[in-house]
C-alpha cells in the first residue's frame, strides 16, 4: 500500500527540484540584464536633441559581467530607455561575459553592435567567438546572450567566405595545460 505514494512522492519531489533549478538558472542569466550600463571613456560628445552619444578613447561598457572595449562606441537612444543600441568600433574591439553557467564566452571584431532589448551582440569584419572549447570565425556573427545561440556567415572574402568553427576535445586542452605546468616546474 505504501510504495505507490512513495513513488508518487518521489516523482513530485524530483519534478519540483527540476523547476527549482531551472528558475535558478534563468534568474542567473538575467542578473547581469538587470544591472545598469555603465560607459567610460577618454572623451564624449552627447546629442540631445538626436538622443546619441558618441565616446572615444579607450572605451568600455560594463553591466554585470559583461565587458565591452573599444576605440569609440556610438549610443543610439532614439528608441527610449532599455532599447538602446552599442556599436563600438575598434581594431578590434572585444566583449567578454560570464553565462549562467559561470563559463566565460569572448568574442571580438572591427564592429561589435550590442541591442539592449534583444539581448544580442552582432560581430562584424574580422569576428571571432570562443565560447568552452569551441571557437567560431567568420565576417559576422550573431549570438543571443540568453538561449546562447549563434548564427554565422562568411564574407566575401578572406578564407573563400567561409566560416571556421574549432572544437577542442577536452583530453586536448587537460594535456596542453598539463604539459604547460610541466615546463613551469622545470623553469
Amino acid at each position: 500500500m505504501y510504495k505507490p505514494f512513495i513513488r508518487l512522492a518521489t516523482k513530485a519531489l524530483a519534478t519540483s527540484l527540476a523547476v527549482s533549478l531551472f528558475a535558478t538558472a534563468a534568474i542567473a542569466a538575467e542578473s547581469d540584464f538587470n544591472k545598469p550600463i555603465k560607459v567610460d571613456s577618454k572623451s564624449q560628445f552627447v546629442d540631445g536633441k538626436n538622443k546619441t552619444s558618441l565616446f572615444k578613447d579607450d572605451v568600455r561598457i560594463t553591466q554585470g559581467s559583461l565587458v565591452i572595449n573599444a576605440d569609440e562606441v556610438e549610443v543610439i537612444a532614439s528608441e527610449g530607455d532599455g532599447r538602446e543600441i552599442f556599436v563600438a568600433r575598434g581594431k578590434p574591439a572585444s566583449y567578454s561575459q560570464k553565462l549562467e553557467d559561470g563559463a566565460p564566452v569572448t568574442a571580438k571584431a572591427n564592429e561589435i553592435r550590442y541591442e539592449v532589448v534583444n539581448r544580442t551582440i552582432s560581430l562584424q569584419g574580422n569576428a571571432e567567438l570562443q565560447q568552452d572549447t569551441s571557437k567560431v570565425q567568420g565576417d559576422k556573427i550573431t549570438f543571443d546572450m540568453v538561449t546562447e545561440q549563434l548564427l554565422a556567415t562568411g564574407g566575401e572574402d578572406g578564407e573563400g567566405g567561409r566560416v571556421t568553427t574549432v572544437f577542442t576535445p577536452e583530453a586536448i586542452r587537460k594535456a596542453s595545460s598539463n604539459n604547460e605546468d610541466d615546463k613551469a616546474d622545470d623553469n
